[in-house]
């Protein structure tokens, strides 16, 4: 049996036959410094995102503290039934 031989030389005239992209054109470091920028830009988006989520659950705690010492608050949604805590 013969060996197959590997396709390489296929993919070599692909790369050859197709027009340049930009990335083709870039030098590496430009596309590495974009690469870690875009990196910076997702950490401080996922951190901007993270404050808001803390800031939103501090406000509902907040309104929560303020609930519990509201005395209409607490009778209205009390249960009536108060011979079980007898």
């Amino acid at each position: 049996m013969a060996k197959k031989k590997g396709k390489t030389p296929v993919r070599e005239q692909e790369r050859v036959d197709r027009p340049a992209t930009l990335k083709d054109m870039l030098n590496p470091e430009v596309i590495e410094r974009l690469k870690a920028q875009a990196d910076s830009l997702k950490a401080d988006e996922a951190k901007r995102l993270e404050q808001e989520r803390l800031k939103r659950e501090e406000a509902k705690k907040a309104e929560q503290k303020r609930l519990d010492n509201d005395f209409e608050h607490l009778l209205k949604n009390s249960s009536m039934d108060w011979h079980k805590y007898k």
